[in-house]
């Protein structure tokens, strides 16, 4: 991100962690609450979302320009919320802070703690103090309390897609409330239920917003919730809309749910809403515009009039028990083996990677180590040759699947040591 004034105008969510604590973090824009129009009013909305979403708020001032009327603005703005808010000055490296900073008291947010971003100055105890008031648990506890026999599934999607219609028709009853207006739903909502004798925890992003706290200069939708969801996920359902098609937010999402590893399928409602040419543009907007979830099934459904639904449930377990299959070692390396002798990996140079055996790293998703020498120099084609090999032998449909290449320095190593 190069370093002008008002470059991030959208929000932007990464990923951190702290010791064994880990967190989503929202960047966002230049906020201006009052801005009455044109580009800073959008930048304002964005930022007035994403304080809406976050549990503690940074505000960053500028340590060598001073307090500003804006500073002052904001600060009015946050001490309205009345949200944990953690006042950081930027730029402060080389600076006296007790005679330099003193000034920034006077916006009435309490200590202010000097930082320097470009050098990585004092970021670490800012995270440390931001993340204090949540008094979040030990990760460990939380991992001890999951239930093994528990498919947690997320359903994901657009606002107004019909999250909570089709949980409601699952579960037979108004557990939640769907209205017929987009972003009806702030907090993921968890439902537990049961299915032919498989317990889900249900994780609906979309669930119920009372009128008297929807924003309603903001969009109605929290990407945090829905981040957050699929990431406590085992299984993501995402649902599409047949009368949209595939938008740019379903492109975001289905990439979030990828790079967490988790195993999708994929769903387009409102399926009985289009004639068959609008169907054709449907389905090959998925083809070239998904064409990164291959691996996840598909199905067009109906979650008003259950259409469609029964074979959703077969494609979510089969989905989970693909990404939770354990892989022996010794299958792995005869399909590997086999693999190169149908194909070996092209040559590069004076080297030709050499591969010798494979077994399983990790689940949810699915690892396959594969060790050898100069395998630096595999190609992305010859990973999706393997990737081809081994997901039709252990039939897996619905999760993503990473192949990890290491390099032994010494081949002879081993037989040294002995």
């Amino acid at each position: 991100m190069a370093d002008f004034a008002g470059l991030t105008r959208d929000r932007h969510y990464g990923n951190g962690k702290q010791g064994k604590h880990e967190y989503i973090v929202i960047d966002t824009g230049g906020f201006e609450p009052d801005a009455a129009s044109g580009i800073y009013k959008e930048m304002a909305k964005q930022t007035q979302q994403a304080v809406a979403e976050a549990d503690v708020v940074i505000f960053v001032v500028d340590a060598r320009a001073g307090v500003s009327a804006q500073d002052h603005d904001i600060a009015r703005y946050l001490r309205k919320l009345g949200k944990p808010c953690v006042l950081t000055a930027n730029k402060a490296e080389g600076m006296q802070e007790g005679v330099q900073l003193s000034e920034f008291f006077e916006l009435g947010l309490g200590e202010v703690i000097p930082v320097s971003a470009a050098h990585g100055q004092g970021i670490r105890s800012l995270v440390e103090l931001a993340l204090a008031p949540l008094h979040l648990p030990e990760p460990d506890d939380e991992e001890a309390q999951a239930d093994p026999g528990v498919i947690k599934l997320a359903v994901a999607g657009r606002p107004n897609v019909g999250k909570s219609t089709l949980i409601n028709t699952w579960l037979g009853e108004e557990r939640l409330v769907a209205f017929d207006l987009p972003g009806t739903t702030r907090d993921a909502i968890t439902v537990p239920f049961e299915h032919k004798g498989q317990r889900f925890e249900l994780i609906d992003t979309a669930g119920l917003r009372r009128k008297g706290k929807v924003f309603e200069a903001i969009e109605k939708f929290s990407v945090v919730k829905t981040l957050q969801a699929i990431e406590s996920a085992n299984v993501v359902l995402l649902l599409l809309d047949a009368t949209q098609g595939v938008t740019d937010q379903d492109a975001h999402i289905a990439g979030y749910a990828l790079e967490s590893g988790r195993a999708v399928v994929l769903a387009v409602n409102k399926w009985d809403a289009i004639d068959e040419y609008q169907r054709g543009l449907v389905q090959r907007s998925i083809e070239t515009r998904l064409t990164f979830l291959k691996f996840a099934s598909l199905h067009f459904i109906s979650a008003r009039k259950r259409q469609g639904l029964g074979p959703l449930w077969a494609s979510i377990i089969q989905a989970h028990k693909a990404a939770t299959r354990k892989m022996s070692t010794p299958v792995l390396t005869r399909l590997l083996l086999e693999a190169v002798q149908f194909q070996s990996p092209q040559r590069a140079g004076m080297f030709r990677p050499k591969l010798r055996y494979a077994h399983q790293g990790g689940m949810n998703p699915p690892v396959i180590v594969i060790h050898g020498n100069s395998l630096e120099h595999v190609t992305e084609a010859y990973k999706r040759f393997l990737e081809g090999r081994f997901r039709k032998e252990f039939d897996l449909v619905g999760t993503p699947l990473r192949i990890e290449m290491r390099t032994s320095k010494n081949p002879y190593a081993d037989k040294d040591e002995g």
